[in-house]
């Protein structure tokens, strides 16, 4: 079997060179990282998660109408995207008050917003992604006012499909980033859902005793990362229950 071209690796994902123009075979790894990645270690089977999980949610953005770049699943830890040109900006959408925000404006963790807020980040792991306002956005030129208007249509649109879909298996999305593609048809230019949306990229807590099912587990060693993950995956009905097997009595 011909080696594949490694396009980029991150963090967290690996990008290779597809097998048609304009795909990109996207590889979930194990490494987890915070901190910008002060912190690092793997954990097994972490690829695997949110690679299914990721899935499931673009999935079902397709099905609602919202464009993703995710075109199907290859295996476990493997999905076959389109290509993009990645706007660079972390797109943040904010229901309640947690990490970074209750740190700047000093509310209370847990806080619910008066409505979700929308933040952008400039994506530069070397300045540690800064959080920056529309006018920087234009000035720099990293995206048009129709570009900005669309991000925002689709950041909330996510977070509606986001937000019923969690509350409908007892889980409270606190936040989530996403990043949003261009691409093109033709001359034709329209913007897609890219990237991934994991439990690595939201804030997820258990509605009715606040535990964390997200990475924050990992940043503030609450626990097992597998375990918080694979109880999101359990609920949402992606993977299995493990049945529980009494033990054999033998006479």
């Amino acid at each position: 079997m011909a080696r594949r071209k490694k396009i980029y690796e991150g963090k967290a994902k690996i990008l290779y060179e597809g097998p048609e123009p304009g795909t990109i075979v996207q590889y979930f790894k194990d490494d987890a990282t915070a901190f910008n990645a002060e912190k690092k270690d793997v954990i097994d089977g972490k690829g695997v998660l949110n690679n299914r999980l990721s899935e499931y949610f673009m999935t079902g953005l397709n099905q609602i109408g919202v464009p993703t770049h995710f075109i199907k699943s290859l295996n476990m830890r493997e999905q076959l995207v389109r290509q993009v040109e990645i706007i660079p900006l972390e797109v943040i959408v904010r229901n309640y008050a947690a990490g970074t925000m209750s740190k700047r404006l000093g509310i209370d963790e847990g806080t619910q917003l008066p409505r979700p807020i929308v933040e952008y980040c400039y994506k530069d792991d070397s300045l540690g992604d800064p959080l920056v306002s529309e006018e920087h956005i234009a000035a720099f030129g990293w995206a048009s006012q129709q570009d900005m208007d669309d991000i925002l249509s689709l950041a909330l649109r996510v977070n509606d499909f986001m937000s019923g879909v969690m509350y409908g298996v007892g889980i409270k999305l606190v936040d989530f980033k996403i990043e949003i593609g261009r691409v093109y048809d033709g001359d034709f230019q329209r913007l897609i859902v890219a990237d991934e949306i994991s439990p690595d990229s939201c804030r997820l807590w258990d509605m009715e005793t606040g535990q964390k099912l997200d990475k924050d587990v990992f940043r503030r060693d609450l626990g097992s990362l597998t375990d918080a993950y694979t109880e999101v995956a359990q609920r949402l009905g992606v993977m299995p229950k493990t049945p529980i097997t009494k033990p054999t009595l033998i006479n």
